[in-house]
């Protein structure tokens, strides 16, 4: 191999590393790919959908970094979550899990499902039905509402009934958030293990706040693995009114 051969290599293999350590550090640090692979937020999010999520916005903790190292208590440049926000975190019965949940109630906040109806300080939370949402994967067709939170933020949430019988989802005890923790609830009232059922969010598990829908198929892929492979079979069946869409 001629010496200038051997150069026009090394650079290649250089720009390489480059680029490799340019992405794992905005990965790191900056925005973080995640998929959704249940329901429990219809019909904000849907199965399939992929996403970006902004890791600086609350700060870092362990759990923001990959494989949760390096281990250390408690989070560096904190900020608070807003009311309403979408996040991802840590799921807090196992530390190890990625959950997606919309944050409903803030520490000091005492937070009640009656009939189907968020309370928030012993306040119902305003919420105006609205066209039926039609469930592409489930085949069902579901009651819709606007609801509306105290701090003015407005999202969409799905139910089946406005009763359901099942006691840890729609008709719950009072749950007092303790400082330094969140209540979490998914969109999709009556499919979502959330605060409902394990309580609440530690701060510190906090991963970053859900930005932008970049791809989205209605093709779930069969292993289960969150990929988009085999390409053939999930391009075909993009969703392409989602892609570059944020996420409220």
């Amino acid at each position: 191999m001629s010496r200038q051969s051997t150069g026009s290599f090394m650079e290649t293999v250089r720009t390489i590393v480059y680029a490799v350590l340019i992405a794992v550090v905005v990965r790191t640090v900056g925005y973080e790919p995640f998929n959704i692979p249940s329901g429990s937020m219809k019909p904000t999010l849907l199965v399939g959908d992929y996403l970006f999520v902004k890791k600086w916005v609350y700060g870092y903790s362990r759990y923001s970094l990959p494989f949760s190292w390096p281990p250390f208590e408690g989070r560096i440049w904190p900020a608070p979550v807003q009311r309403g926000e979408v996040v991802v975190f840590k799921h807090p019965p196992d530390q190890a899990e990625d959950y997606i949940k919309r944050i409903i109630g803030l520490p000091g906040d005492r937070i009640q499902v009656k009939k189907g109806i968020l309370y928030i300080n012993d306040q119902p939370v305003q919420r105006v039905q609205v066209e039926d949402w039609y469930d592409e994967q489930t085949r069902e067709t579901l009651k819709q509402y606007v609801e509306t939170l105290p701090n003015g933020v407005q999202h969409r949430i799905v139910e089946i009934s406005d009763d359901n019988p099942q006691p840890n989802t729609d008709n719950t005890e009072v749950y007092v958030v303790p400082e330094g923790q969140y209540f979490a609830m998914g969109d999709n009232r009556d499919h979502s293990s959330d605060s409902r059922v394990w309580r609440f969010v530690p701060a510190d598990n906090l991963v970053g706040r859900a930005s932008f829908i970049f791809y989205s198929t209605a093709v779930r892929n069969p292993a289960g693995d969150g990929s988009l492979w085999p390409i053939w079979d999930s391009l075909p069946e993009t969703r392409w009114g989602r892609l570059m869409t944020g996420i409220h």
